[in-house]
């Protein structure tokens, strides 16, 4: 009798291990939804060979979700949303010379592929669309910083790269030597769930 309980006993375990459903393993946790009033996007150019512009955008959406611990962007600025404290000048940026805002009402990036370089940054690979142009691009993200609280959890990131506007088919302003084709931007976003 004791003989057959031994004998019996690791059958019947083996046999329950086999025959439990597998777990399904998470991946990927659930999107944190971009804040649009607490996140930035800024640009730069030289204007007129001498001081930097400034300008930046409003609105922006999107989200960030973490996959096998590696961040996911998908990130899109309303280009209406230009805003360098002049109106005029702001109708002229939405015009065709510039973003052309009613043929590319957006511009978008969405990440490929992201690899940690080092404490809280990353080394993200994505396409970047502007002006009806994509590029795939590499940016260095910086995460700074996440926590959570009775209000939700929230997670930020960011990052600064340069960018040739004629690679955008936006050369405006280039050869007459009144703006530069090197942009410099700054996103920053603060994203919760």
């Amino acid at each position: 009798m004791i003989i057959l309980q031994l004998v019996t006993l690791p059958f019947i375990l083996s046999m329950a291990l086999f025959s439990a459903e597998p777990e399904a393993e998470t991946t990927a946790s659930a999107a944190f939804e971009v804040d649009s009033t607490h996140s930035t996007s800024i640009f730069r150019t030289q204007h007129m060979g001498a001081g930097m512009f400034y300008g930046r955008f409003n609105d922006i959406a999107g989200t960030i979700q973490f996959v096998e611990g590696m961040p996911v962007f998908d990130i899109t600025i309303d280009i209406a949303s230009v805003d360098t404290n002049n109106s005029r000048l702001d109708s002229h940026l939405k015009s065709p010379d510039f973003f052309n805002v009613v043929e590319f009402p957006v511009m978008t990036f969405v990440s490929t592929s992201s690899k940690k370089i080092g404490d809280e940054k990353y080394e993200v690979v994505g396409e970047f669309s502007m002006h009806g142009v994509s590029k795939t691009i590499t940016v260095l993200m910086a995460k700074t910083g996440q926590m959570k609280n009775s209000r939700g959890e929230k997670v930020g990131f960011e990052t600064e790269f340069s960018i040739k506007r004629t690679d955008y088919d936006m050369p405006y302003g280039i050869e007459s030597g009144s703006l530069a084709d090197e942009t410099k931007i700054i996103v920053a976003l603060e994203a919760g769930r």
